[in-house]
């Protein structure tokens, strides 16, 4: 792994956990020591997070978890010449991505897991109901060819796209497909336990597949939105070129930059209307601080971070 980039991982694993505060404390300190930031949820159900830091340091972290148990984590290794976060946030949470269901629980029973180099031939299959179970903007930036969009806002609504419109395909083929996994993986649980017979999901999901697959093979249109700071990512995880609206949090293209009601970090066309008045002056006067520290070259945790920024 090149020095000049920060190691970045995802990683869950569903697993009973019984002594969630003693593992954030410690999680917390260690990560607070070794410099890594991101975001780890912590739940009864197991572990999920993406963090960033040092190669040696990220490293280290992956060594330490096996000392809570953590050593089936489903693991995604990637870089990025930026520091694509800016804090640390461990959080007791309820559940590691949220459902709100008693009939899902992945530590007893989940789909069948795909390897990224068997997908291509499962969805070209015209047998198989392909479902992208990522929300709906998410959706909007890209997905696999063919795929069936549930337009859903939230991880819960799910529940209610099986039920409407999945309720009579319990015996077809079902592929399912999200960011990391996780989210896959507890679909599939809850569709199991709902009577769903043959229910797939994709492995490592879409970051192992365009990782792992050249671009000339994939059946990946677009990008893939990420929840850090590198906002998306192409085949073979290049760079993406969507940005973050600092005011509603959406993804914007470069087509979206030329709209008459985008302001760099103040609004975009999806929030220009619903954001007051008070917020965007707010913004515009945060915007004008990032620009002094810079020129100023004080730290600021809104202007981004390289390797030898943050050594």
């Amino acid at each position: 792994m090149n020095n000049k980039y920060f190691t970045i991982i995802t990683f869950y694993q569903f697993k009973i956990i019984k002594d969630k505060n003693d593992i954030i404390t410690k999680l917390k300190d260690f990560c607070k020591f070794n410099k890594i930031k991101g975001t780890i949820l912590i739940a009864d159900e197991g572990i999920n997070g993406t963090i960033a830091g040092l190669e040696k340091n990220i490293n280290s972290f992956i060594i330490y978890l096996e000392n809570f148990s953590f050593e089936k984590l489903n693991l995604k290794r990637s870089k990025y010449k930026y520091m694509p976060f800016q804090k640390l946030k461990i959080r007791n949470k309820n559940e590691i991505v949220t459902l709100r269901t008693k009939f899902a629980d992945p530590t007893k029973i989940s789909g069948k897991k795909v390897n990224y180099n068997e997908w291509n031939q499962l969805i070209k299959d015209k047998d198989t109901i392909v479902i992208d179970v990522r929300n709906e903007f998410e959706v909007k930036i890209g997905s696999f060819e063919g795929a069936i969009n549930p337009k859903t806002k939230s991880f819960t609504d799910f529940k209610s796209f099986i039920q409407k419109k999945l309720n009579k395909s319990k015996d077809k083929k079902i592929a399912m497909f999200c960011t990391g996994g996780i989210r896959c993986e507890k679909a599939s649980s809850y569709m199991m336990m709902k009577g769903f017979k043959n229910v797939a999901q994709l492995d490592g999901g879409i970051l192992k597949y365009l990782e792992k697959t050249p671009k000339k093979d994939s059946m990946w249109n677009g990008e893939c939105f990420v929840f850090d700071g590198r906002v998306s990512l192409k085949n073979e995880l290049k760079d993406g070129t969507y940005k973050l609206c600092h005011a509603c949090r959406l993804p914007i293209s470069i087509k979206d930059t030329y709209n008459k009601y985008y302001e760099p970090g103040v609004s975009c066309h999806n929030c220009f209307d619903k954001t007051s008045e008070e917020k965007k002056k707010n913004l515009l006067e945060r915007n004008k601080q990032i620009k002094l520290d810079k020129k100023r070259g004080n730290f600021n945790r809104f202007i981004k971070q390289s390797i030898s920024d943050y050594e």
